[in-house]
């Protein structure tokens, strides 16, 4: 698979995800290829497509100009909100989602905004299923 498959998706819905993330509400069908995740978290066909193989493609996401700036505007979108409740935001199971995500692209570069989400939202800690997996590479 290709990082290709993201593009559609993100093209017809990084928008939306914009406004409902600074409404604090995330209300459609997206999280999966906006804060995407380990493949292998997720059991569903549209988890294993969006799902992340490994390191190196968490690295190419991040390098690619139109993916890597998508996520790091979601993220800063994600610092400027008032509250601190990913479950508030994405409800349950998004808000685990989004702590994975945020989990491989911390460890997939030195890039301090990962970091800062994990420390607002999840208390700096770490999705250990997301460890164990890369640990497992």
């Amino acid at each position: 698979m290709t990082l290709a498959r993201f593009n559609a998706p993100q093209h017809q819905y990084f928008k939306l995800a914009v406004t409902e993330l600074k409404a604090q509400k995330k209300r459609s069908h997206w999280m999966w290829f906006m804060f995407p995740q380990l493949r292998g978290l997720g059991k569903s066909q549209t988890a294993y497509l969006y799902g992340i193989a490994d390191l190196n493609e968490a690295k190419a996401f991040l390098a690619d100009p139109y993916l890597g700036n998508n996520l790091r505007q979601l993220c800063e979108v994600l610092l400027q909100v008032p509250t601190n409740d990913a479950k508030m935001i994405f409800g349950f199971p998004d808000e685990l989602k989004l702590k994975s995500s945020m989990t491989l692209f911390a460890k997939a570069s030195n890039e301090p905004i990962f970091q800062a989400v994990l420390d607002k939202f999840f208390h700096g800690k770490y999705d250990q299923k997301t460890l164990e997996l890369l640990k497992n590479m």
